[in-house]
């Protein structure tokens, strides 16, 4: 039977996250890819993007795979029970429950990362452990059937490691090839440790207002765990 991969869409999502992960699993075999919100209406990414869900939480197959991508709309989603309660629902029965940045934030909210080792856009790094988890400084973290990968663009590399467990590694560096996937980027500015440290600065400064009020929405959902 086909697996069954299903991505967590919703407004505000970051279409990186979702779209990089995305390419990886539909180009593997025997595979099918559902884009899973409440409803089917068109809704717009964080850049503006518009994308179109195909599967409703009411109409979704179980799944083998549960991704939620990050984005500026995790705040609402953290308390947002119908998505926390579809989540919980599929994980039970999920191979892999998995996320891209600050979708593991979700997956802490409903309490899916409790005690298990997990990973995020460092920028919200912080606010793993007030949610259950075990805040780890790496790129991709697998802890037992969770699967997390930093922030962004760390999705397509999430992504390949999770192939490898579902196809096999020949398979998944198939996918790594077709797609070029051979980073040779310009700057070595992709993190806090190594970007100039004026350039971290101007980042922290830039998203200080949403990043408090993430904690704060943390804070609130920590406290009622």
């Amino acid at each position: 039977m086909a697996l069954q991969i299903g991505f967590l869409l919703f407004p505000g999502v970051q279409q990186l996250d979702l779209t990089g992960p995305y390419d990886v699993f539909t180009s593997l075999p025997d595979t099918r890819v559902h884009l899973v919100w409440k409803n089917l209406a068109p809704l717009k990414a964080s850049s503006g993007l518009t994308f179109l869900p195909d599967t409703t939480f009411d109409n979704c197959p179980a799944l083998d795979v549960i991704c939620v991508p990050g984005g500026s709309g995790v705040g609402d989603l953290m308390e947002d029970d119908e998505t926390l309660d579809f989540l919980r629902q599929q994980a039970a029965h999920a191979r892999f429950v998995t996320s891209v940045c600050t979708g593991a934030l979700v997956l802490g909210a409903a309490g899916l990362l409790q005690g298990y080792r997990a990973t995020t856009h460092w920028a919200s790094h912080h606010l793993l452990e007030p949610l259950g988890a075990i805040a780890v400084h790496e790129r991709v973290v697998r802890d037992r059937n969770r699967l997390t990968g930093g922030g962004i663009t760390a999705g397509i590399d999430f992504a390949l490691t999770l192939a490898k467990e579902l196809v096999g590694e020949q398979e998944a560096q198939a996918v790594q090839l077709l797609l070029e996937y051979a980073p040779a980027p310009p700057f070595d500015a992709g993190s806090p440790d190594t970007a100039p440290q004026s350039v971290v600065e101007s980042v922290r400064r830039r998203y200080a207002g949403s990043i408090a009020k993430r904690e704060e929405i943390v804070a609130r959902v920590a406290a009622r765990r």
